[in-house]
């Protein structure tokens, strides 16, 4: 479809460089990392402002996800292409997700990060890591998947549960397609909704350079960046294969569907600081969702690829898992045998599962695959306790692009994306939501 005159004619006008929210958002991260590193304890003391902006983005995550999903199904009407956008996105999901984690053994087995430490796993303090080891062990699969369907219908959006969200959203979507004029009124007014809600969520970004102030001065004052000095390539491991997972892999992939992951990056430059500020892909969610609308992707495969990528689409989680599993092996001098790597990578594909959606998954999942690998000893996660802090933002970074490039994949498999709208996105051009009003803000 082409851009229409109302599309041209809407363009945002050029706005001063200070006025764009990855600038204050860059510069709140500076001046995060600048008061944690010379105040810590005041860095300490601000972690309540990151705490209360992932509140407020959380507080419209579900509502955004819900009417996002009902209006695209029930606008939609083909139901029978339901099932097939969520059957390719699976596919999409299963095999990225195992390619992350394949490509994080092979980095961990090539480079060897964790070698020449000669750690003895009895003088680590395993009491660090219950916690985590607790909630691992509740995260089980079965516990997984009846933890999908909520206790009420109004649950759904008050817990917090993103998957329970789509569950709800996607049964209710298709009860609306299914009634005819009644549901064409009731579709109506939702849509009207979404706009509302949409500006809800263009106010709470307002105040994201706050929330990313907050939490990179906490972070940095509690941790400190001489905590990286030890295990510094470890970090620095990871990190170079997760740019490398994004820009070579996910590069590919990108260019096969006719875009630029490089560009792609580019056009989400602040939701990208955000996660950064935060360490939390959540904070970006409800702005990924308009993003990719914006972007030519339809509704209907935006709302139901990004909020289960959330959950099984974790790119960057897969890779650290493997990884950090082989450093803790070669920190504690323990050889895995290529078929207990083999069992590794197949615990890591199942326990990802089994522990999505849970806060702090990535160091969660980590546990409930050592768990269940008795090669591996589970107190040699204390050794990277330290360091998880800032290995999350690289995990969440990873994810979050990963969704994105998805998103578009799907769309562009299920012949529902407007190309010239994407190219348009790609440039730097500032479209409306296609069904909507413009959102300012984002």
């Amino acid at each position: 479809m082409n851009l229409s005159a109302t599309d041209v004619s809407t363009l945002g006008q050029p706005r001063r460089w200070y006025s764009h929210l990855y600038v204050q958002v860059l510069a709140a991260i500076t001046a995060g990392v600048l008061l944690g590193h010379f105040a810590p304890a005041t860095g300490e003391a601000l972690k309540p402002l990151g705490d209360m902006f992932i509140k407020l983005v959380k507080m419209v995550i579900a509502p955004v996800i819900f009417l996002t999903i009902v209006t695209g199904i029930a606008g939609m009407r083909d139901l029978a292409a339901v099932g097939r956008v969520a059957a390719k996105a699976f596919a999409y999901f299963l095999f990225f997700s195992t390619l992350a984690l394949i490509l994080g053994m092979i980095v961990g087995n090539v480079l060897k990060p964790g070698a020449g430490l000669n750690i003895d796993p009895a003088t680590l303090d395993a009491q660090k890591v219950a916690e985590y080891s607790a909630k691992a062990h509740d995260s089980t699969i079965m516990g997984f998947v009846s933890g999908m369907v909520p206790d009420t219908f109004l649950a759904s959006l008050t817990q917090g549960n993103i998957l329970q969200v789509l569950v709800v959203a996607v049964l209710f979507g298709i009860a609306l397609a299914s009634i005819g004029e009644r549901g064409e009124r009731l579709l109506g007014i939702l849509e009207d909704v979404s706009v509302a809600f949409f500006k809800l969520v263009s106010i709470v970004m307002k105040a994201a350079p706050i929330g990313a102030f907050g939490a990179m001065a906490f972070t940095i004052g509690k941790y400190g960046v001489e905590s990286l000095s030890n295990l510094a390539q470890l970090v620095a491991t990871f990190y170079i294969t997760s740019l490398l997972f994004v820009v070579v892999v996910l590069g590919i992939v990108a260019r096969l569907a006719g875009f630029s992951i490089l560009r792609l990056i580019a056009y989400l430059r602040e939701e990208l600081l955000l996660v950064l500020g935060t360490s939390s892909s959540e904070s970006a969610l409800p702005a990924l969702i308009e993003k990719m609308e914006r972007a030519g992707c339809s509704k209907t495969v935006v709302g139901l690829v990004v909020p289960t990528g959330y959950s099984f689409n974790l790119d960057g989680t897969n890779i650290y898992m493997t990884l950090a599993a082989l450093f803790i092996a070669q920190a504690c001098n323990v050889e895995l045998s290529l078929g207990e790597q083999i069992l590794l990578l197949g615990v890591a594909m199942l326990s990802s599962k089994g522990a999505a959606g849970v806060t702090g998954a990535g160091f969660i999942t980590l546990a409930a695959t050592l768990s269940i690998v008795p090669a591996v000893p589970v107190a040699g996660m204390a050794l990277i306790l330290g360091i998880d802090r800032f290995m999350s933002e690289c995990r969440s970074l990873t994810n979050f692009v990963g969704n994105a490039v998805a998103t578009i994949v799907v769309s562009r498999w299920e012949g529902a994306l407007d190309r010239d709208r994407l190219d348009a996105a790609m440039r730097g051009q500032a479209l409306p939501l296609p069904t909507a009003p413009a959102v300012v803000g984002i």
